[in-house]
């Protein structure tokens, strides 16, 4: 609860720093483009944490985003592919793809960076092939259906709430009643905490980990449609990229241990839209300087990590003092 504390007084200062450094981070369009923006990487920082919690890592997450952004036009713009069909079917692959992750790590005991890394290479390789790494997109039809991404909720003075957070929110009130108000949630925390006394105590450890796969791929999953039903145009050879980066950054911020066994859904929230108005303050403050945007990105996770690291030791101090 302290680092989420922490986390949100630094998106406060960022937030006035950037509005004093420049006059369009206020603008009405800007802060709804943020806001969506933030819905849309938040739901990759909510996806990971459920593998982060366990102890494990996701690292494939931006490739099915590709997989997905890209192979929903391709199925209904280019192959012709009625919607209700294309969309169980990316959902379902989804679903196939975790469930091979996890079953490669708890079954094979292989490291989930391993199997998460050839992920990774293997789903945008595949969406390349399969598309011939054209550029894809719905054109001017099919406006219905990209409302969940483009559309938004409309307030009063012409703003409107995007749609991208409004299905963040649902999914992560979801996601904050799973860790926190059931028995699989507090199990899988004890998972994540210790796998061998958490199995002796009768927690079905295998199944945990191999759904905690599962929701990380199908919530990527839905990610990706909704990017693409914002931006309207996906390349299979970028569309993504490095996207588990900002997933993985946002979790760490909020308060998930990359050594497992803690996840806060909140800090998540605060941890993405972190990243985002860092990534916004970047294009607004500094024009010329847009390329450090990686170099940002890899400092916040270097700081989580420590941060971690430096809490943790801390921890074992005072238990140990007990």
């Amino acid at each position: 609860m302290k680092k989420t504390l922490g986390i949100l007084l630094l998106l406060i200062l960022t937030c006035v720093v950037t509005a004093l450094s420049s006059d369009a981070f206020l603008n009405g369009a800007n802060v709804e483009n943020l806001i969506r923006r933030i819905g849309l990487y938040g739901l990759l920082g909510v996806a990971v944490s459920f593998v982060i919690v366990t102890g494990g890592i996701d690292l494939s997450i931006g490739s099915i985003v590709c997989l997905t952004g890209c192979g929903l036009p391709w199925l209904v713009a280019k192959v012709g592919w009625d919607p209700a069909l294309a969309l169980p079917l990316l959902l379902g692959g989804a679903v196939v793809i975790g469930l091979i992750h996890g079953l490669l790590v708890t079954k094979l005991k292989l490291q989930p960076f391993v199997v998460t890394l050839c992920g990774l290479l293997v789903y945008r390789g595949m969406m390349r092939g399969l598309t011939g790494d054209q550029s894809l997109g719905f054109g001017n039809g099919f406006k219905a259906l990209r409302f969940a991404g483009a559309g938004k909720l409309e307030l009063a003075g012409g703003f409107g709430i995007p749609m991208p957070f409004v299905i963040l929110m649902v999914v992560a009130v979801l996601a904050a009643v799973f860790f926190n108000k059931t028995v699989w949630g507090r199990h899988l925390r004890a998972l994540g905490n210790n796998e061998e006394a958490a199995r002796f105590s009768g927690v079905a450890t295998d199944r945990l980990v191999i759904a905690s796969y599962v929701i990380c791929s199908l919530l990527s999953a839905v990610a990706g449609m909704l990017f693409v039903m914002d931006v309207n145009s996906a390349q299979p050879s970028d569309f993504g990229s490095f996207y588990e980066l900002y997933a993985i950054a946002a979790a760490v911020l909020g308060g998930c241990s990359l050594r497992g066994g803690r996840a806060a859904v909140a800090g998540v929230l605060v941890g993405a839209a972190l990243m985002q108005v860092l990534r916004n303050m970047i294009v607004l403050v500094f024009p010329r300087q847009q390329n450090l945007e990686y170099a940002v990105i890899g400092l916040v996770i270097l700081a989580g990590v420590i941060a971690d690291e430096l809490i943790n030791r801390r921890r074992e101090r005072r238990r140990l003092r007990a």
